[in-house]
């Protein structure tokens, strides 16, 4: 066996050198001070005072409101979400998070970072400019906020149970006249620029836009109960909802499986959910009649039908005129990462809708979410959906000559 060799006392003198190091980079580590939880507020009263009257912006004079206008949710609200992700965000907290002032950021600051973030669209640059971060720090709190909440608040976005679902039948059928009606579906897209290796038809849309598309099923309060997004813009709205997991389980009858509905006149009505002309008309997705030859009680079926599809519209309106992040452009996003974004954006919808908050009418974008895109037509028609259809017109047809005949008894 070879004699060990003795250290040098130069080797022994770095490896020395290199314990002073750690012990003094661990000790200025914990010098660090961390933003204290009882002046939370200060973050807000810093942003209120540098960003209420900044150029550009139409911000409410009061705060409250003006908390809304920058972060489309109640301090209530953003309490709860900030709840939701703290555990994450301070166990697992990306790294530099320091502001100009030498202090950690604290979670509410994180969270107010990402949903304006979120919100606006603006530049990482714009939205660190606003906070007194730099363009990196926006963009790891945002990534980090991302994840957190797509793993803390999966429960607010699931399809209804059989008691919501009863709801949410009611719902429909209050404001719609349309019995057994589970929810109303629409998509849109996402735009995006792709470096030139990554560009494709697929991504390529009927527009020629690179775009993602984003499938929504929402219920009679707009809350979305399905969606699906990550697949290419290059697909049609047809195509995209056979390429969904609601599509596979409702044509296996996994899914809009419930309790069907018998009618006055005997004939059943199984669960559905409406959708626009984009869609194939089958026996769990009611679309409207075509062309301008249609009957009486067919049109009064559009007629009942036209409003209740249109919560997937203002639905999506919604959701991207508040988190205005997914109506602009995207520069370059990482395509994998992208669904993520999109996921976030629908939670923070639902998290709204079930706090009860309630946001300002300027919101919504003000045309069509899909704003310069064509309509899309489907000439896919089931059998089963065809005569399911035409059980339901006569349905409406007899409520409405019934209430014609009891307003008639009155006079």
């Amino acid at each position: 066996m070879a004699p060990m060799q003795k250290k040098s006392s130069k080797t022994k003198r770095k490896k020395k050198k290199t314990k002073k190091f750690k012990k003094r980079t661990k000790q200025a580590t914990t010098l660090v001070p961390v933003e204290p939880r009882p002046g939370e507020t200060d973050w807000w009263d810093s942003f209120w005072h540098k960003n209420s009257t900044a150029p550009g912006y139409d911000v409410p004079t009061d705060e409250a409101e003006g908390f809304k206008y920058f972060f489309r949710m109640s301090q209530n609200t953003f309490e709860y979400i900030c709840s939701l992700v703290r555990e994450d965000l301070i166990s697992r907290p990306p790294s530099g998070l320091i502001n100009i002032e030498g202090r950690l950021l604290s979670v509410e600051k994180q969270v107010a970072i990402a949903l304006r973030r979120l919100a606006s669209g603006e530049s990482q640059v714009l939205v660190g400019a606003a906070f007194g971060v730099g363009q990196s720090t926006v963009s790891q709190v945002t990534w980090r906020f991302i994840e957190a909440l797509e793993e803390r608040a999966r429960h607010h976005l699931s399809w209804p149970d059989f008691d919501r679902m009863q709801e949410i039948k009611r719902g429909f059928e209050v404001s719609y006249g349309l019995p057994n009606c589970c929810g109303a579906i629409d998509a849109t897209h996402v735009m995006m620029t792709l470096p030139a290796v990554q560009t494709s038809d697929d991504w390529c849309d009927q527009e020629k836009n690179y775009s993602m598309l984003l499938q929504g099923i929402v219920d009679h309060e707009m809350r979305f109960i399905d969606m699906v997004t990550g697949l290419p813009g290059g697909m049609t709205y047809s195509r995209l909802l056979k390429c969904s997991t609601i599509f596979k389980l409702a044509e296996n009858g996994d899914r809009l499986n419930g309790n069907v509905r018998t009618l006055d006149g005997g004939d059943v009505i199984r669960e559905y959910i409406v959708g626009g002309q984009s869609y194939p008309l089958l026996p769990w997705l009611m679309t409207p009649y075509e062309g301008n030859n249609i009957s009486n009680p067919q049109s009064s079926f559009n007629h009942k039908h036209e409003p209740a599809r249109l919560l997937g519209v203002r639905a999506l309106s919604l959701l991207k005129g508040s988190w205005r992040i997914l109506s602009k452009v995207m520069w370059r996003p990482d395509k994998r990462k992208l669904p993520s974004i999109i996921l976030t954006c629908c939670l923070l919808h639902n998290i709204i809708i079930d706090c009860g908050d309630t946001l300002h009418p300027d919101v919504a974008l003000p045309g069509h979410h899909d704003s310069g895109y064509r309509e899309q037509y489907s000439k896919q028609v089931d059998p089963a959906g065809k005569t399911i259809r035409e059980n339901l017109c006569k349905h409406l047809q007899h409520a409405r000559q019934l209430h014609v005949h009891r307003s008639s008894d009155v006079l």
